[in-house]
């Protein structure tokens, strides 16, 4: 689902963050930086002048440039830096904003709007990654910046910048240090920290943010993926979250966050009474309120709905293999029992196996529709083949035999080569019967099971050949008939 709606509630693109705005920065006063005076030629100074005086973005960054090139050591290098990364910004032109943080960076580590910039343009680019593997190591680069924004918001305020901008810049740059650290982590299902850092996401925009279509209200619903796929899975609050999306998403997108948030707490509560409630909480609050969950009560267990539905089965022999399967794996262990001593040593025959893997005394196979249908398909029985049939072949007569006892060992050795070419034949058939790929009828007797990964293993397996088809009988040839003479 998340793959699906993602680009539909990502209504914003990354210049909506005001990144451009919140780079900007005011041109040094030529008296102090930092109460240290700096002092400049005037060929220097006439560069700066020309650069900072500049209103157009392309024009600045080209001005910028040409400064930095004759003064690489400028006393303002950083704040110039910043001024080229703000115009870059506004130009747009992603590379080179991106090379501008990479220059504040080795000026500044903890430069808080490189920084912001580096997180926010790498995620960016990121998402627009399709192999999975790179992808993840895109949104892992993204994060490490991210990480260091967070460390670089914990320290200080620095003294040059004025209170007022640091607050803008802060406001920025917090959400976006924790989506992108965020969603590196969820998509590597590190559910854990991908929770913590999309709470702390939440908690840093204006809750009017929380209620439109956009980044933020997308995370939300990645956090409530991330409890549901947790371990164990926290099905509630992934209700209430994704119930928050349903309030504030967009019309046509409200029925699919709507199906995840009643999957969620249904799945919790067996039900879906009561859920109104939440909806009607996760609408009004952030974060679920004290005592929201206390009188949602947990559903049945899959043991005990397992229960119930095998206590009104007479002949537990009788359940489909799926159903006893399900018993297997789920069930408690005085149910398995019951089930598994209803058929244990009993030969069965099980028609439409699909073979996985294949030897001449071992058959895996995929029996049920969800083994058949898994991707990659897999195995939930083994047939230990019985042994071949062994033909014994006839003891030569000796030399001195009488005339009768030679006849009968031709007719033995005959018979004898006769069954080991049928053998052959038999073997052949079975062979190409038994690829992998291939669905074949299967007769076994059962002999044990493992519940996880679920596997019953059977005994004297043996294939069962179709039958060739029999010839039509030949049509007598029709009499011949004459006319009669007169």
């Amino acid at each position: 689902m998340k793959k699906v709606v993602l680009a539909s509630l990502l209504a914003s693109a990354v210049f909506t963050l005001g990144l451009s705005s919140t780079f900007a920065q005011t041109p040094v006063q030529l008296g102090s930086q930092q109460d240290k005076p700096i002092q400049m030629a005037d060929a220097e100074l006439s560069l700066y002048n020309n650069a900072i005086g500049q209103s157009d973005p392309k024009a600045k960054a080209a001005a910028v440039e040409t400064y930095l090139a004759a003064y690489p050591q400028s006393a303002v290098k950083q704040t110039m830096l910043e001024i080229l990364m703000a115009a870059y910004g506004a130009i747009p032109d992603m590379a080179k904003t991106q090379d501008a943080a990479d220059r504040i960076l080795q000026v500044d580590p903890g430069n808080l709007r490189a920084l912001y910039a580096e997180a926010l343009i790498r995620k960016a680019a990121a998402d627009a990654v399709t192999d999975p593997a790179a992808k993840q190591a895109a949104l892992d680069v993204a994060a490490g910046y991210a990480q260091k924004g967070v460390t670089a918001l914990a320290a200080p305020k620095p003294a040059a910048i004025p209170n007022a901008d640091y607050q803008s810049i802060k406001d920025a740059a917090t959400p976006v240090f924790y989506t992108s650290i965020g969603f590196a982590a969820f998509n590597k299902n590190d559910y854990a920290t991908a929770i913590d850092a999309y709470k702390k996401e939440l908690a840093s925009v204006p809750l009017a943010a929380t209620k439109t279509p956009g980044s933020i209200l997308m995370d939300t619903f990645y956090l409530a993926e991330a409890y549901s796929q947790s371990t164990p899975p926290d099905l509630l609050d992934c209700a209430f979250y994704a119930s928050r999306v349903v309030a504030y998403a967009p019309a046509n997108l409200k029925p699919q966050f709507s199906n995840y948030a009643n999957y969620c707490y249904k799945k919790y509560h067996d039900g879906t009474d009561g859920y109104d409630a939440v909806l009607t909480a996760a609408t009004a609050n952030l974060n679920p309120p004290d005592g929201l969950f206390a009188s949602i009560k947990p559903g049945l267990t899959n043991a005990e709905k397992i229960h119930n539905s095998i206590t009104g089965t007479s002949d537990l022999a009788t359940l489909a293999t799926e159903d006893k399967e399900m018993v297997f794996q789920f069930g408690s262990p005085d149910d398995a029992a019951k089930v598994w001593d209803s058929i244990k040593g009993k030969s069965v025959q099980i028609p439409g196996a699909l073979v996985i893997a294949s030897s001449p005394t071992v058959l895996k196979v995929a029996v049920t529709d969800d083994a058949k249908q898994s991707n990659p398909k897999t195995a939930d029985f083994t047939f230990n083949m019985a042994p071949p049939e062994t033909i014994e072949e006839p003891t030569a007569p000796a030399a001195n035999a009488t005339v009768a006892q030679k006849a009968a060992y031709k007719t033995k050795l005959a018979a004898y080569n006769k069954a080991v070419d049928a053998a052959k034949t038999k073997a052949d058939a079975i062979a190409a019967a038994t690829a992998v790929g291939q669905t074949v009828t299967l007769t076994g007797t059962y002999d044990s099971f493992t519940p996880s990964p679920i596997q019953i293993i059977m005994k004297d397996g043996e294939v069962v050949l179709a039958k060739p088809a029999a010839k039509p009988a030949a049509r007598p040839a029709a009499a011949a008939h004459r006319a009669a003479h007169k």
